[in-house]
């Protein structure tokens, strides 16, 4: 196969690929275009062509949309995001967007084609009849699409993304429960002498995630400094558990554990070593703080599961594990302090996301300030006069 570059504009080329010719012998010809230099065009050119001569190459134009996302997992998704983000990406696009509109050819999908399919989501989207998806959920099939046609853009399989154009819902923000010290306190003595209890103590202590308390190990933490490195989570897929990195800079972070924290590791670690040596070989270590009784990884909802039916009991109102994170923070920030030490003590990767998930501890903030303007400027005055 071959074909040439044809100059279009200041940095703006057209690759012109000879395609082979149809049942009447007619030539067929496929236009691409490149921004860039020549150099960039060549380049793009010789891999296209290549394409062609291996059988790999797909004229945009006719490639269905559930052909190009199947493509956008395998080729893209799955080395890029994490195991479990990448099973949530799959579950979306095979029951929700392909079956939708998966048929329509990947150049010819239009804004109004996507805007007609999350309507009829929140209308009639459930598998059972029941009515329609929720907005958050909506907005989940959103995000995918659109992360999908932006690489397709990066592809160059198309010019722009269609998904820029459409007004996804915009579900009610869910209302956050975080404890409060009464409440925190209250909780520790529940779980106290459980295996919940050091899971516990690290979630409200720290503001680490789940996935977090069970991938830490020993070797992670400094009990004579009292200071933990996170930099690993346990997650869990329909194939089992793994440990991952932090997916920013940010996330990999090192945490002060408060003194009381301390103390239950160093009584946890004896307790642990008791257990292992009682075991013996049957005691798979792996150095972690918070594993299963045999030394292996605690499955994160397996750990979820067992706190839910413990709260249930105890007549918690709706209280999750992850709601011990927002506790941690939101306490922090009642007491004043900085939000940038909360958004460094969360792994958070900007300030921003802090200020915006607890803006609602922020009202009695603004009102502690003004008292203290208040009291400042009034002794101010009251010097001057």
């Amino acid at each position: 196969m071959k074909g040439h570059i044809r100059k279009r504009g200041t940095a703006s080329w057209a690759i012109v690929l000879d395609i082979g010719r149809d049942a009447s012998g007619k030539r067929r010809q496929k236009w691409h275009t490149v921004k860039g230099t020549k150099r960039d065009a060549e380049r793009e050119l010789a891999r296209l062509v290549n394409e062609i001569n291996i059988g790999a190459y797909v004229e945009p134009s006719v490639m269905p949309v559930c052909d190009y996302l199947e493509r956008w997992l395998r080729d893209y998704a799955k080395s890029n995001v994490s195991a479990k983000t990448y099973e949530r990406y799959n579950e979306i696009v095979r029951n929700s967007i392909s079956p939708a509109i998966g048929s329509y050819a990947l150049s010819k999908i239009r804004p109004l084609h996507i805007q007609a399919f999350y309507t009829e989501a929140l209308t009639s989207g459930r598998k059972d009849g029941r009515g329609g998806l929720s907005a958050q959920t909506v907005l989940h099939f959103h995000r995918v699409l659109h992360k999908a046609l932006d690489q397709a853009v990066k592809w160059q399989l198309l010019s722009r993304n269609p998904a820029n154009a459409v007004e996804p819902p915009r579900p009610q923000r869910r209302q956050m429960r975080a404890l409060d010290e009464g409440e925190t306190a209250a909780l520790l003595r529940l779980v106290n002498g459980s295996r919940l209890f050091l899971p516990v103590l690290l979630a409200v202590s720290t503001g680490m995630r789940r996935g977090e308390v069970l991938g830490l190990k020993w070797s992670d933490i400094d009990l004579k400094s009292g200071k933990a490195i996170v930099c690993r989570s346990l997650e869990q897929t329909k194939n089992g558990v793994s440990f991952k990195s932090p997916k920013t800079e940010r996330g990999r972070r090192t945490v002060v554990i408060p003194g009381f924290a301390i103390e239950a590791l160093n009584t946890h670690r004896a307790e642990h070593a008791r257990q292992r040596l009682a075991l013996g070989p049957d005691y798979n270590d792996q150095g972690l703080v918070c594993p299963r009784p045999d030394g292996t990884p605690w499955p994160p909802d397996g750990l979820s599961t067992a706190f839910s039916s413990l709260v249930r009991l105890a007549d918690f109102d709706h209280v999750r594990f992850h709601d011990l994170r927002h506790s941690h923070a939101s306490q922090l920030l009642r007491q004043g302090v900085h939000p940038k030490i909360v958004a460094e003590r969360l792994g958070h990767s900007n300030i921003g996301i802090t200020l915006d998930t607890y803006s609602h501890v922020l009202p009695g903030m603004q009102e502690d300030a003004a008292h203290r303007i208040d009291s400042t400027l009034r002794a101010a005055i009251d010097i001057a006069d």
